[in-house]
C-alpha cells in the first residue's frame, strides 16, 4: 500500500483545503485521524458522519486516497473521517477487531465520534462505518459492539471473525453491505479457520434482520471488459424496520476496492464501491429505512419509482418538476432519458440495477 500512496501523491492527487489532521487521547494513547469537511457543510445544520477504516499494514492517508469518498461528500454533504490504527506485535498498523492485543479500538471509535460531535454538527442518528479488509472487519465489530451509535456498515474485502456471531450483540436491525472478490487471496471468499466465509457473514445478518431468506440476484452490466472480472448484486429485502442486506460478488476479483483510482491486482471497474456504499448508507438511520438522501432532502415531495422491478416503463411520482431527472447505471454512467407523462421508457436498457436522481435524492430500480 505504500507504493499506492507514492503513486497517488505523484499523480497529482492532493489533499483538499477542507482536510484536517487531528488527534485525541484515548486509553493513554494519542490517536490520530484525517478529517474531511466538505465545502457544503454549514455549522448548525446536522450532517451524517462516515468512518472510513484502513486495512492491515495500511494507514489513514492511503485509505483516504484509495477508497476515496471525498467527491461524494462534496455533493452529498457528509463529514468523512479516516481514523488511524495502532501498531501490532509485527509493527504494522491494524484495528483490534478481535485480532488480539489490548488496544480498545471500539472505545476509541466512540470517543472519536464524541470529539467530532463536539466540534461539528453531526446527526447522531446517521453515523456509518466502512473500511477495507481489516477495516471491514472493524466495521462488523462496530455493528456488533457499538450499534447504539452506528446506523449501517459496509465492508470491502473484509468479513466477520469465525464464531463472532456467537458474541455479536447488535441492538437494532443493522443494514449491512459486503463487497468481495471470489479470488481474494488475503480474506478468502469461502473463509478459513479464522475468517468466516462471505456466505456465513451474510446469512448471519439476513437472519438477524429477519430479511427474506432468498435474495434477489441481479447481474451487473459488464461495462469494463478488460478488468478481468464481473459482478453480481444480491439483495435480501423486507428486514425489520425496512433494513436490507446487500452483497456485490466480484467474480474473479481480488483483494481490491472496486472503482479505485489505481488497480492493485484484479480490480473491478463495473462498479464504484464508494458511490454504492454511500447510496446504501443514505437509505438508513439508527431507526432503519429513511429513504435515499443526497445533497438536499426534498422537503415535502418524495421521489418514488414504480413498478420496481420493471421491464418496459417506470413511473415517477412525488416530484412535480422532473426537468432535472438523471438516469445512471450501476457504474455511474449517465444515460440519456426523457420523461413523458411522468414515465421513462426503459425498454432499451440492459437488465440490471439503475438509479434515478433529482435534486440529490436517489432511487434505485431494477430493469428486468
Amino acid at each position: 500500500m505504500k507504493l499506492l500512496f507514492t503513486f497517488l501523491l505523484f499523480s497529482g492527487i492532493t489533499l483538499a483545503q477542507q482536510t484536517i489532521n487531528g488527534s485525541i487521547t484515548h486509553g493513554g494513547l494519542t490517536r490520530t485521524y484525517i478529517l474531511y469537511v466538505p465545502a457544503s457543510y454549514s455549522a448548525g445544520t446536522s450532517v451524517p458522519l462516515v468512518l472510513n477504516f484502513h486495512g492491515y499494514t495500511s494507514n489513514s492517508n492511503e485509505q483516504m486516497l484509495y477508497a476515496d469518498f471525498r467527491p461524494i461528500a462534496d455533493t452529498a454533504n457528509f463529514i468523512l473521517v479516516h481514523p488511524m490504527g495502532t501498531l501490532d506485535g509485527s509493527n504494522q498498523p491494524y484495528w483490534n477487531s478481535g485480532w488480539g492485543g489490548s488496544v480498545d479500538d471500539i472505545g476509541f471509535t466512540s470517543a472519536l465520534i464524541d470529539s467530532l460531535s463536539a466540534d461539528y454538527s453531526i446527526n447522531p442518528n446517521r453515523i456509518y462505518s466502512t473500511g477495507m479488509s481489516n477495516g471491514g472487519f472493524m466495521s462488523y465489530t462496530l455493528a456488533c459492539e457499538l450499534s447504539d451509535r452506528i446506523a449501517a456498515i459496509a465492508s470491502v474485502t473484509g468479513t466477520m471473525n469465525v464464531n463472532q456471531s456467537l458474541t455479536c450483540s447488535a441492538q437494532h436491525a443493522m443494514p449491512v453491505m459486503e463487497i468481495h472478490g471470489t479470488a481474494d487471496a488475503t480474506v478468502p471468499y469461502n473463509g478459513n479457520a479464522a475468517m468466516a466465509s462471505i456466505a456465513t457473514a451474510m446469512n448471519y445478518w439476513v437472519n438477524f434482520n429477519n430479511c427474506t431468506s432468498t435474495p434477489t440476484v441481479t447481474p451487473v452490466t459488464n461495462s469494463s471488459t478488460t478488468d478481468g472480472c464481473t459482478a453480481e448484486h444480491s439483495v435480501w429485502s423486507n428486514g425489520d424496520n425496512g433494513v436490507e442486506v446487500e452483497h456485490y460478488k466480484i467474480i474473479g476479483g481480488g483483494h481490491t476496492w472496486p472503482g479505485a483510482p489505481i488497480a492493485i491486482g484484479v480490480t473491478n471497474y463495473d462498479i464504484n464501491a464508494s458511490k454504492l456504499i454511500w447510496i446504501f448508507f443514505s437509505k438508513y438511520d439508527l431507526n432503519g429505512a429513511i429513504g435515499p438522501v443526497g445533497v438536499n432532502e426534498l422537503a415535502q415531495n418524495k421521489l418514488s419509482v414504480h413498478p420496481n422491478p420493471s421491464s418496459d416503463f417506470i413511473t415517477l411520482e412525488g416530484v412535480e418538476d422532473l426537468t432535472a431527472v438523471e438516469l445512471t447505471s450501476l457504474n455511474g454512467q449517465k444515460i440519456n432519458c426523457s420523461v413523458e407523462n411522468q414515465q421513462i421508457d426503459i425498454r432499451s436498457l440492459d437488465k440490471g440495477v439503475y438509479f434515478i436522481s433529482i435534486d440529490g435524492t436517489v432511487v434505485r430500480f431494477v430493469k428486468m
